[in-house]
């Protein structure tokens, strides 16, 4: 508990550095530069979706707003049983095409590519059930610019948040590889015409929860962990990725639900043998909203998604890990994401049962039982606090005095009912990593936009 304790102040010390730095900066003047063509890269953005019919039109929308010179929406159709496919035809009035592709990397049986006749930079592409992964390939087959954005179907970016997630690639001429942005919450959001009209939390409990723990992941952990160039998670939801790199690397991992994480710690491998001086970061101005589960049941499937895909990746790169040749990857990183982010939930399971058995059976001392137990509550506490105030002192999302309230509160209350309301998922996500059986683990949509 104290390693964790120290590790997490650590991380927001080293956060609140950074975001002291720049949360002055004029952020519009910062990026007004790089809106010319010839001062940037082209982007190729790759939606993958599977059932997505709720939401991908709405995402292409989003994205055909944003500020950016040149780029291309690539949406990858992996087999979808709904009606994903003819939603976008019927929307962007498509055409069929019959380009020329590329086979950099391996991918199931692509049927048809499709092209926009109103937006010539919208590709639809229709293929065989493969996975997220093998989706993620074939898009980067089909994309023809140098850079390429993994977006989740789902998914709302704001206008600058391409541009401002570029700007570190091009500032560093292209040693920075891979970047990646900030995920918002857009539940309970006002949203219309596929842009995040007015900020507002939702009323359920367990996707407020999520927001803080959001805040805390990304202000506090990915800005850390960033600074020290040993960030191992780009969010499948938003990031951007050297192709030429990720080509190199062997493409996404269609063995994996971790595709995203796994596919950076194995980019992180080969920079270490290369001796690269090239760098992975976090910028955390750039957000892209994103709907959340809204029940247990959808949050349940969803964490034990992500734990079996930490846990398949710690496995495949477990030679790494307290390998002092990969430095602060093999010796920070990947212990503490195997030991606080994977093991996490045993260890606290076995917690529960050692003081319940101990107080039952009086090996337990009651006073330093309830001592220990009220200095973890603060302590969660208190991280869930601070990544809030973080959030307000840099990026103010939420405007309202009622809504930090509100999150203030909640955040209190964390490790009274949500941290074990998970600590299911988390185990029974570690030892499924064993099962063979591999989905998209598809969450039930509701759709975050009303068009």
């Amino acid at each position: 508990m104290m390693s964790v304790g120290f590790s997490y102040i650590l991380l927001f010390l080293i956060a609140i550095k950074k975001v002291e730095k720049e949360k002055d900066l004029n952020k519009d003047l910062y990026t007004n530069e790089l809106k010319d063509k010839q001062r940037t890269y082209p982007v190729s953005i790759i939606v993958p979706a599977y059932n997505e019919e709720l939401g991908v039109t709405s995402t292409v929308r989003s994205l055909l707003s944003l500020n950016y010179p040149d780029f291309e929406v690539i949406v990858v159709d992996d087999g979808s049983s709904d009606r994903t496919a003819e939603a976008m035809i019927d929307t962007f009035q498509m055409k069929r095409i019959y380009p020329a592709i590329r086979t950099h990397l391996e991918t199931k049986e692509i049927l048809a590519v499709y092209q926009s006749t109103i937006f010539d930079d919208v590709i639809l592409v229709r293929k065989r059930n493969g996975g997220k992964a093998d989706a993620l390939n074939a898009g980067i087959n089909v994309s023809k610019y140098p850079y390429f954005c993994a977006i989740d179907g789902d998914s709302i970016l704001e206008s600058d948040s391409l541009i401002k997630t570029m700007k570190p690639i091009v500032e560093s001429n292209g040693s920075v590889i891979v970047a990646g942005g900030s995920i918002r919450i857009a539940n309970g959001c006002k949203i219309s015409k596929s842009k995040v009209e007015e900020i507002n939390l939702p009323k359920q409990p367990i996707v407020i929860m999520q927001i803080i723990e959001y805040f805390r992941g990304f202000l506090i952990g990915r800005i850390g962990l960033s600074r020290l160039n040993i960030l191992l998670i780009i969010s499948g939801a938003f990031g951007i990725f050297n192709k030429d790199r990720v080509i190199r690397a062997g493409g996404y991992n269609t063995r994996t639900l971790g595709e995203d994480m796994e596919l950076v710690v194995r980019i992180h491998r080969l920079l270490q043998e290369e001796k690269s001086k090239e760098r992975i970061e976090y910028i955390p101005d750039p957000v892209c909203w994103t709907e959340a589960p809204s029940t247990f049941s959808v949050l349940h499937r969803q964490r034990l998604r992500w734990q079996r895909g930490l846990a398949e990746t710690l496995f495949i790169h477990r030679k790494m890990i307290f390998n002092p040749k990969y430095k602060g990857i093999g010796m920070i990183s990947l212990p503490y994401f195997l030991i606080v982010e994977l093991c996490s939930g045993l260890i606290e399971a076995l917690g529960y049962l050692i003081i319940i058995f101990g107080l039952l059976f009086s090996f337990i001392d009651t006073k330093i039982a309830l001592f220990m137990f009220g200095v973890t509550i603060i302590y969660g506490s208190l991280i869930s606090v601070l990544s809030v105030l973080l959030e307000e002192w840099t990026f103010h999302k939420y405007p309202k005095i009622s809504h930090l309230l509100k999150l203030y509160v909640w955040a209190l209350t964390e490790s009274f009912w949500y941290r074990p309301l998970l600590l299911g998922a988390k185990i029974e996500g570690m030892f499924s990593a064993f099962k063979k059986k591999k989905t998209w683990g598809e969450m039930e949509r509701k759709g975050i936009s009303t068009d």
